[in-house]
């Protein structure tokens, strides 16, 4: 599988090479650190050789210069050529190897590939197929612990923990008393990390699969007409307003009803330490009713603000689909004129 796995990582290069400037510096070289890591094979939390670093990105960088006008190669398992966008022909050729394979288009239609040792795979009550990925073969700068691919959903466990770990990470800078703080003193991450990444990994593994779950469902529900809309908005500010309102719905139909329940508080901290800008700002009562939770004890609130939430994005969700079907690819600032209203 070694041509495999060169192919897939040539197709991740050519992304990288194509989108990595859509990052900010910082997220950049941050992003670039933790693919140096990963490539040499060096545990999370090793101090790494500031020469070394910067010899290995200047190489990396003239490398992927050169690889910006490249096509993207086909995958060839065996005696068959396919596709590389075709993740399921591709994944039907490797099953009998043990690998799991992924391709498609995320945030900004940019083109998204990974190659890694399938662990677990189990078809879902409502119809998904779950697959579960170990070490990882073949990787890009963007390296998501989960995604749905239609009626796939992938989780990463690799990914997931170095995400763990970056987050760890960028919280010891200044150790705020926040979210994050409530997180790191649930596990033991100054005495023993790789216990602490190891336990919450396992904890964490469940979360993104309920919200991945809830994605697969808002799926059946947005229909096609989501996928084409996020195309006609692909890399405006109403694409990111898009996938964060599915986000909240699929989060407060699957994700935030299992938190609240006894037991979950180190995941519902985390679940806040991570939500992002354009998700904050969308919904900023939930971080009300979290303090409020904080404060009491008691969740009564948060359940209430779930349930109203629900109804809410569904609401929303229909709303920018219909601005869509009126103004096709010009939907893009009628959809975020309108979103300021939106927000709960």
């Amino acid at each position: 599988m070694q041509a495999l796995i060169e192919a897939v990582q040539h197709n991740c290069d050519i992304v990288d090479a194509r989108h990595g400037s859509d990052y900010g510096m910082c997220t950049y070289l941050l992003k670039m650190r933790e693919l140096y890591r990963w490539m040499h094979g060096l545990p999370l939390g090793t101090p790494l050789g500031k020469d070394d670093v910067g010899e290995w990105l200047t190489a990396r960088e003239a490398h992927l210069q050169a690889l910006e006008q490249e096509d993207f190669l086909e995958m060839v398992v065996g005696d068959r050529v396919i596709d590389p966008f075709d993740a399921e022909a591709v994944n039907a050729a490797v099953a009998d190897y043990g690998l799991v394979y992924s391709a498609g288009l995320v945030q900004g239609a940019r083109p998204h590939f990974f190659l890694a040792e399938l662990e677990a795979e189990r078809r879902g009550e409502d119809g998904f197929l779950l697959r579960v990925s170990g070490r990882e073969l073949a990787r890009g700068l963007n390296s998501p612990p989960a995604m749905t691919r239609g009626s796939t959903i992938f989780l990463r466990r690799e990914s997931l923990r170095r995400y763990l770990w970056e987050k760890y990470e960028s919280w010891l800078w200044n150790r705020p008393e926040n979210a994050m703080a409530r997180v790191v003193a649930c596990y033991p991450f100054d005495a023993a990390l790789d216990e602490a990444l190891d336990s919450m990994v396992t904890v964490e593994m469940a979360v993104i699969e309920a919200h991945e779950r809830g994605e697969y469902q808002a799926g059946l529900e947005l229909g096609d007409a989501w996928e084409h809309m996020l195309l006609d908005l692909s890399g405006t500010p109403a694409e990111l307003m898009a996938r964060a309102v599915r986000d909240h719905l699929a989060d407060c139909t699957n994700t935030l009803p299992m938190l609240i329940e006894p037991g979950r508080e180190p995941s519902l901290h985390f679940f806040m330490a991570s939500l992002g800008a354009m998700r904050k700002q969308l919904f900023p009562s939930l971080e009300t009713a979290y303090r409020a939770w904080l404060a009491s004890g008691d969740a009564g609130d948060l359940a209430d603000l779930i349930g109203r939430a629900a109804r809410h994005w569904v609401n929303v969700a229909g709303h920018m689909l219909a601005l869509h079907e009126r103004h096709g690819e010009r939907a893009a600032a009628a959809i975020a004129k309108t979103m300021g209203q939106s927000s709960l």
